[in-house]
């Protein structure tokens, strides 16, 4: 089993920044945390889980939202078992509970198999 935990949310204004981190804990056997890619998914109220970030177990693979693309960075420390989302530019419909997600390269959750609890991002106008 794999444990996720998500951090760094919280209240911005628009125009300003945010970054989540994303630590992993625990494994399955054969597998390390550089073997999982690592997504970044988002669930505003009312609205469906939506694709925000993705990125490859060795980094060399990035995959983005056409909504975040330019504004949001993804990126990960195997050695730290952690994923980060660097959010500039914010915009009040970025305001979403954030998830991050471990399992295959894939802009669908229904590709990844581990999920964390979310945190709160709220982008004021």
């Amino acid at each position: 089993q794999v444990q996720l935990v998500e951090s760094g949310g919280g209240l911005v204004q628009a125009g300003g920044s945010l970054r989540l981190s994303c630590a992993a804990s625990g494994r399955t056997p054969g597998r390390t945390f550089s073997s999982y890619a690592m997504g970044w998914f988002r669930q505003a109220p009312g609205k469906e889980r939506e694709f925000v970030a993705a990125i490859s177990g060795t980094g060399g693979s990035r995959e983005y939202a056409d909504s975040v693309k330019g504004r949001f960075s993804i990126s990960r420390d195997n050695a730290e078992n952690t994923v980060y989302l660097q959010m500039n530019t914010l915009k009040p419909e970025d305001t979403a509970v954030y998830y991050c997600a471990a399992g295959a390269f894939r802009t669908r959750p229904s590709g990844y198999n581990y999920w964390g609890q979310g945190t709160q991002v709220t982008v004021s106008s």
